[in-house]
């Protein structure tokens, strides 16, 4: 049995987090996690392929040919294959949770609501069926960090979870959907828990990237158990892949695995960091996402240096960011002597304290193709024969070192 290469542990100010637990390489793969449960982001109207949904409702792959889908024949959700179908019937798509979508997609249909709270029923739904099928990954689902008090507090910043929010989608819940098959019931106490673990944990699993569409949505949400205590940082270690879209009938079957990927070297001790966006994002965009969506400020190395900044000097690294790609210039808006900053004797990319510390990391790291943004990391050591290569997490390509 290997050896694990991250575990948990409390950092001070920070919580739950995933350090390294001994020195990791670039490239290693530190986590494969499975979610304990899948959701879609789309509206209800939208499930089953005559409103042009392109996706399984079960494994959320895209289906390229609608008509050879296999559809349920209670509720017409749609399903890759007929293995799909079989295993999501005990899991994702028991009788519950069909009888549930067809009395959903009819109330959303007769009632103007808007997409965030639909997307916020599904997820309800499928916790509480969660607890239909296996009352051990619900109970991780409960573990979890989130607490009513956090939705709460976020929510006095944003709408997206509130808590007029958590009593509509109860009572609809609790007025439309079939009893459950449990020996608990619905209930807004548990509707709030629940609302607030997916508010802290939930991954975007995102539409398959295109070089046409600068604004890609999210196709479904999934709950990481493991991958969930990552924290955030603005200059990330470490970065996900998930490949959704990949041939299930490769040795690369499970297509809603994630992949927690290191970006360089970290010694032992380190904690590794995910970012929760977009690397390219600047000052003001990161902090109101985090702060909206997550309740916390974040005061990494970067946003110290930043925070200095002035909204215009933020807008500008955008814009030279955007011509960069446009033109296919990796540089971008890079100083020249920006290879002297390389990395540091443990690995890490040097942080200094000069106005442009992380340019380094935009450099190397930071995938030039129009409209992707992704974050480019080494393939693992033991993949092929062929060294210094790097993929992007967001568009797929690759990239020999010396191209970075």
């Amino acid at each position: 049995m290997e050896t694990p290469t991250v575990g948990m542990t409390e950092v001070p100010g920070r919580g739950r987090a995933m350090v390294a637990l001994r020195p990791i390489k670039g490239g290693e793969i530190v986590l494969r996690d499975s979610p304990i449960l899948l959701y879609s982001a789309l509206p209800f109207h939208s499930d089953n392929h005559l409103n042009n949904n392109p996706y399984c409702s079960n494994c959320f792959t895209t289906i390229s040919q609608p008509p050879q889908t296999v559809t349920c024949s209670t509720c017409a959700s749609q399903f890759c294959t007929l293995a799909c179908q079989s295993a999501a019937s005990t899991t994702s798509h028991t009788p519950w949770v069909c009888q549930t979508l067809i009395r959903l997609r009819d109330y959303f249909s007769s009632n103007r609501v808007p997409l965030d709270v639909q997307i916020q029923t599904r997820f309800v739904v499928s916790a509480y069926n969660l607890a239909i099928v296996s009352q051990s990954k619900f109970q991780t689902l409960l573990s979890l960090q989130g607490s009513v008090d956090s939705v709460n507090s976020v929510a006095s910043q944003s709408d997206v979870v509130s808590e007029s929010d958590a009593s509509f989608i109860n009572s609809v819940i609790c007025s439309v959907c079939p009893p459950l098959p449990v020996q608990f019931g619905f209930s807004i106490e548990l509707t709030k828990v629940l609302l607030a673990k997916d508010k802290l944990n939930a991954f975007g699993l995102m539409e398959p990237f295109s070089e046409q569409n600068a604004d890609r949505s999210v196709r479904a949400y999934g709950i990481y158990p493991v991958a969930s205590f990552f924290n955030h940082d603005c200059l990330p270690n470490a970065c996900r892949f998930d490949y959704l879209d990949a041939d299930k009938s490769s040795s690369l079957n499970n297509n809603t695995e994630m992949v927690i990927r290191m970006i360089h070297d970290v010694p032992q001790g380190r904690e590794v960091c995910l970012s929760y966006f977009p690397v390219n994002w600047k000052y003001s965009e990161r902090q109101k996402r985090l702060r909206e969506d997550y309740g916390f400020v974040c005061d990494c190395d970067r946003c110290k240096v930043e925070a200095g900044w002035s909204e215009s000097d933020g807008d500008e690294l955008a814009m030279d960011d955007d011509e960069g790609n446009d033109e296919g210039n990796e540089e971008g808006t890079m100083d020249e002597d920006v290879d002297e900053r390389m990395e540091g004797e443990d690995g890490d990319v040097m942080k200094g304290d000069d106005d442009f510390p992380h340019a380094y990391f935009f450099l190397n790291y930071m995938c030039d193709r129009t409209n992707c943004w992704g974050t480019l990391a080494p393939l693992p050591p033991s993949v092929g024969t062929t060294s210094g290569v790097m993929e992007c997490n967001v568009c797929g390509g690759f990239k020999k070192l010396d191209q970075v």
